[in-house]
């Protein structure tokens, strides 16, 4: 079992960045998918980007360009780098590796 903590999240000027952390322990030998999703109120949780352990990377069209999932393997934490940051982005996100999810940090970003 995997367990995940997010970190990272809080309140942030619209144009602003944030870089969100995932920090992993347990049994994380394995692992090959990464993804970063978030869930703002009265919506569904959505994916915003993902890693493939092949080194493949997915983002939503909302976010291309303004974002990006990296890994630090020696750490065995996945970021989400957030720049240009819009109102919209305002959501809980979560990450989740393999089948396991984080409990989820707010993001809120103000116009």
């Amino acid at each position: 079992q995997v367990q995940l903590v997010e970190s990272g999240g809080g309140l942030v000027q619209a144009g602003g960045s944030l870089r969100l952390s995932c920090a992993a322990s347990g049994s994380i030998f394995g692992i090959y998918y990464m993804g970063w999703y978030r869930q703002a109120p009265g919506k569904q949780r959505e994916l915003v980007a993902q890693l493939i352990s092949t080194g493949s990377t997915n983002y939503a069209d909302s976010v291309k360009g303004r974002f990006t999932i990296s890994r630090d393997n020696a750490k065995n934490t996945v970021y989400l780098q957030m720049n240009s940051l819009k109102a919209e982005d305002t959501a809980v996100y979560y990450c989740r590796e393999n089948v396991c999810w984080g409990q989820g940090t707010q993001v809120t970003v103000s116009s």
